[in-house]
């Protein structure tokens, strides 16, 4: 059951946040869309799995768009149904991972033992980053407009995937204190902009804690699934 769900996490995570563009996100609301991203999940899904004729797969995939489609015809694009929709979707992994726990195993990769570890790494890198980037941004959003900056266009974004990926490393490589230093620094280049706008204070601090936050339990979700998981090389914490 683990490596079928470490390898249906990978492909939920390339479906949602790679190979879906910016544009088929803004019209999901239309069928062919949704078709058309009920192919991707369906393809990311076999290629993961290494199930070609899987009736899981449709079926996951099918559940994943039904999903989709009821959240954006009758729910707005806010974090609170984002983060509901996220977790619908892993709890559908869970599911399948525990209905059909060979899954993986008698796809076309089933003798690769340490690859859904791999796998899941790389999965794990992606949500942290990427995805975080999407539910930080709609916290955000919640609060007042992003205050106006002077700074390089979409630094934000990369700065942001840049923290998260870099707590991940820390983490990963049993380095935490790494994030100390990352926090301190952030903070110290924050306050050497001169603004006294308390809002503006408050917007970054919440922006930076719910970034490492996201970051932190995301890294310690796939630490707790790889030790589930056989090796393939790469020393991970013990818990």
């Amino acid at each position: 059951m683990p490596e079928t769900l470490a390898t249906l996490f990978l492909a939920h995570v390339l479906a949602d946040y790679v190979v879906q563009p910016a544009w088929m996100v803004e019209d999901k609301a239309k069928p062919e869309t949704l078709f058309l991203h009920f192919l991707a999940i369906v393809f990311t899904a076999m290629l993961c799995t290494g199930q070609l004729a899987s009736p899981a797969v449709y079926a996951l995939a099918l559940v994943h768009i039904v999903i989709d489609a009821v959240k954006v015809r009758c729910f707005s694009d806010r974090f609170i149904p984002h983060i509901t929709d996220q977790a619908l979707h892993l709890v559908t992994l869970a599911a399948t991972a525990l209905l059909c726990p060979d899954l993986f195993a008698t796809g076309l990769y089933g003798d690769v033992t340490w690859l859904p570890k791999l796998m899941l790494l790389g999965a794990g890198a992606i949500y942290a980053t990427c995805a975080g980037s999407i539910a930080i941004n709609k916290l955000l959003a919640t609060f007042d407009p992003q205050p106006t900056s002077k700074g390089y266009p979409q630094s934000g974004p990369l700065i942001g995937n840049l923290e998260r990926a870099l707590t991940y490393l820390c983490i990963m490589a049993q380095m935490p204190e790494g994030i100390g230093f990352l926090l301190a620094a952030k903070v110290v280049m924050r306050f050497q902009t001169g603004t006294t706008d308390e809002k503006r204070y408050e917007y970054v601090f919440i922006g930076t804690l719910a970034s490492f936050g996201w970051a932190i339990a995301v890294t310690l979700a796939v630490i707790f699934m790889a030790s589930l998981l056989p090796p393939v090389g790469i020393s991970l914490p013990n818990h």
